[in-house]
């Protein structure tokens, strides 16, 4: 009889974490969806406006990997005035022969906390000056850590900058951050002063309008924007798209309708036919990134299925090995 396996939060915190494995895992799908034929449907989405809430549901089908993930994701921004998370969500794990359930991953939003941090670890590893030493964070939530702990894991970072409207917020992760990096971590609500001296920016919130401005950025900054991944959130500038010299998407089907791309084509910033390499097709080498150390870059990180799929199996794999979680029989 069929099996399933069933593992928590619990059992994936034990056999996978935020490290170099795991943006190797993430970069390989980026890689994949530039040179296979990964079949990744449009982002289903639904809003919950009158509690500040939204759910999407992302899948992709990757060949060569015998499992597909199909990843309900729910975001419900007030939940911490309620002492509750953010985030929360599962993956449900199929058989790319049969279609068969495999495994339930009930990680409450852990996976695609460590896939989007290392998405952004990815993005500063093929995009950022190799002398990049200074990062702004502008956000203080969990996802602003683990993205400054993996571009530590890309680049020789030796201080940090956290940003957030909220001061107490942000003195709050810049000591946790310091602590468990063990770098000087400085905190602000000042978002001019963050970016001024900053080799590498990177947006980590669900805001509406812009707090990241276009002429706070220094000439060969790279910034990565993975706070907007729906149409009504907005982090930076759209004038800072027309003004950079490289921008790059993870994918541009999605930016063009949920990414700072689309609020720069709403600003009349950038065409809207106009087009840009994405990240897998710089990591494939099909497409030039960063040419000189003066040029500002940016990545543009709405969140891919591709993503999901690629760390929902590498972490069902490591429970297989570990024997983790419970089997019950379908």
């Amino acid at each position: 009889m069929p099996t399933i396996r069933i593992l928590t939060e619990t059992d994936l915190r034990k056999v996978i974490d935020l490290d170099m494995d795991a943006i190797n895992c993430v970069e390989g799908a980026f890689k994949a969806l530039a040179t296979q034929d990964v079949r990744m449907p449009p982002i289903l989405r639904l809003d919950i406006d009158e509690f500040n809430g939204e759910v999407d549901v992302k899948t992709a089908y990757v060949p060569g990997i015998d499992s597909f993930a199909i990843k309900i994701s729910p975001g419900f921004f007030d939940n911490p005035k309620l002492g509750l998370p953010s985030v929360n969500g599962l993956m449900n794990l199929f058989s790319s022969k049969t279609g068969l359930l495999e495994a339930v991953l009930l990680d409450n939003g852990y996976l695609t906390d460590v896939r989007t941090a290392a998405a952004g670890g990815v993005a500063a590893k093929h995009l950022a000056r190799k002398d990049a030493k200074h990062a702004a964070i502008f956000g203080a939530g969990v996802q602003a850590g683990l993205q400054l702990k993996a571009l530590t894991l890309v680049r020789d970072i030796t201080s940090a900058t956290i940003w957030a409207r909220d001061i107490a917020k942000a003195e709050a992760c810049a000591k946790k951050a310091s602590l468990e990096l063990g770098i000087p971590v400085a905190a602000t609500s000042d978002g001019k002063d963050a970016a001024s001296n900053a080799d590498i920016i990177v947006t980590t919130t669900p805001a509406r309008e812009p707090v990241l401005m276009a002429d706070w950025v220094q000439p060969g900054t790279h910034v990565t924007a993975m706070g907007s991944d729906a149409e009504h959130k907005n982090e930076i500038d759209p004038a800072l798209i027309g003004q950079a010299d490289l921008y790059v998407s993870d994918s541009q089907a999605q930016t063009r309708i949920l990414g700072e791309l689309h609020h720069a084509i709403d600003a009349g910033v950038v065409s809207s036919d106009a087009t840009f390499p994405e990240l897998g097709q710089i990591i494939a080498q099909s497409l030039t990134g960063r040419t000189s150390a003066g040029q500002t870059t940016i990545c543009d990180l709405t969140g891919t299925g591709v993503q999901d799929t690629a760390i929902a199996t590498l972490a069902r794999s490591r429970c297989e090995a570990a024997s983790a979680g419970t089997e019950v029989i379908s």
